[in-house]
C-alpha cells in the first residue's frame, strides 16, 4: 500500500511531496490563514502553520509509541464531534461577518492564528481520517528505516504547510491595502458559510 522509503532524502521528498498535496486541498485550516492574515498581515501563515504542526506533533509521537492502529477505531466519533465543531466554527464566524473590520484585534483565545491552526486541525475529520490511515502508514514505514528517517518525512511534510500558508497569508495580506470593508465582510461571510457546509457533510455520514 505504501511506497518504501529509500533514506533521509527519499523520505523528506516524500514529505515534502505528500505534505503539499494535502496543504494545498481547500479546508477550515486555509481558511484560518485567511481569516488571520486579514487581521495581521503575512505572519499568521507561518502561526497557523504551526498550530497545525503543534497537533501533528503529537499524533507524529503517537505513532511512535505505537498507537497508530489501535486508534482508528474512533474515526465514527471523529467524524460526528469534528463536524459540529466546524458547523459552530462557521457560525461564529458568519456573526463575526457582520461587524467585522480591517483594523487589527488584540490577540486573544479566538483569534489566535496558533490557537485556529490547531483547533481548526483538530475539528477537521479529514486530518484524522488521513493521519490514521495513509499517514500513519507512512510514518511506520519510515520507522522501519529508523527514528531518523521517519522524522525527515515529517520535516518534509511541515515545509510543505509552512511554505503554503505563508504563501496564502501574504497574498491575503498584499490584498488587504485594497479590499474595502464590505469586501472583508463578504469574504468572511463566505468562508463561516463553507466551514457550515464542510462540518455538515461529514455530520450527515455520521448519521447516514
Amino acid at each position: 500500500m505504501m511506497m518504501e522509503m529509500d533514506g533521509i532524502a527519499g523520505a523528506l521528498i516524500l514529505g515534502l511531496v505528500i505534505g503539499l498535496s494535502g496543504a494545498l486541498a481547500p479546508g477550515p485550516t486555509l481558511v484560518a490563514t485567511i481569516r488571520g492574515a486579514l487581521a495581521e498581515g503575512w505572519a499568521a501563515g507561518p502561526k497557523v502553520a504551526a498550530g497545525h504542526a503543534a497537533l501533528e506533533t503529537a499524533v507524529f509521537l503517537a505513532v511512535v509509541a505505537g498507537l497508530g492502529i489501535a486508534a482508528a477505531s474512533v474515526g465514527p466519533a471523529v467524524a460526528l464531534l469534528g463536524g459540529a465543531a466546524l458547523v459552530v466554527f462557521g457560525a461564529m464566524t458568519i456573526r463575526e461577518s457582520r461587524t467585522a473590520v480591517l483594523e487589527a484585534a488584540p490577540a486573544g483565545t479566538a483569534g489566535n492564528p496558533y490557537v485556529a491552526g490547531a483547533i481548526t486541525s483538530a475539528a477537521n475529520p479529514y486530518f484524522w481520517i488521513w493521519w490514521l490511515t495513509i499517514g500513519a502508514g507512512l510514518l511506520l514505514d519510515g520507522l522501519a528505516g529508523g527514528l531518523a528517517v521517519a522524522g525527515a518525512f515529517m520535516i518534509g511534510h511541515w515545509a510543505a504547510d509552512f511554505g503554503w500558508f505563508g504563501l496564502v497569508a501574504a497574498a491575503t495580506a498584499g490584498g488587504r491595502r485594497v479590499m474595502s470593508v464590505g469586501q472583508y465582510r463578504l469574504v468572511l461571510g463566505a468562508c463561516g458559510l463553507f466551514l457550515i457546509l464542510f462540518g455538515a457533510s461529514y455530520l450527515w455520514r455520521a448519521f447516514a
